[in-house]
């Protein structure tokens, strides 16, 4: 791993009322997906594991958790795996909210709420040139 994660699409902004599978599916991210790719996402997004079948991609999520069953050592080290990785997604979605515009619970004026999905593209840009999230060494 070279140390480069790299925002590589942003869709446009949404209302707050769209379920994230309805977003992942309406907002042209699936159309930029290399055939035989894996896509990292919550358990809350079980539901785009087939519109990743038809493109033969893979979803990789936690595995799911039952109280009344205690999870294997396969299930707890894909767990582990899959949250060193994410790991690194919360790094840059804590760079994002650096931006004073894009902090949680911003306030923002009305009038600029149509810029808004350009500021975001430009602070992902600055982003991605901003030093590595994960350090060499």
């Amino acid at each position: 791993m070279n140390g480069r994660f790299l925002i590589n699409f942003i869709s446009i902004g949404y209302g707050g009322r769209i379920s994230d599978s309805l977003l992942v599916y309406t907002c042209g991210y699936l159309d930029q997906i290399p055939a035989e790719s894996s896509v990292m996402a919550d358990r809350g997004f079980k539901v785009i594991a087939k519109y990743l079948h038809e493109r033969k991609c893979t979803l990789v999520r936690p595995p799911s958790v039952s109280s009344s069953t205690k999870p294997t050592r396969a299930e707890v080290m894909e767990s582990k795996r899959i949250a060193s990785l994410r790991i690194h997604i919360e790094r840059v979605i804590i760079r994002i909210r650096e931006f004073k515009y894009l902090k949680p619970h911003s306030v923002i004026n009305h009038n600029f709420i149509g810029q808004t999905d350009a500021v975001i593209k430009i602070a992902c840009a600055l982003i991605n040139l901003q030093n590595p999230i994960i350090k060499q060494g």
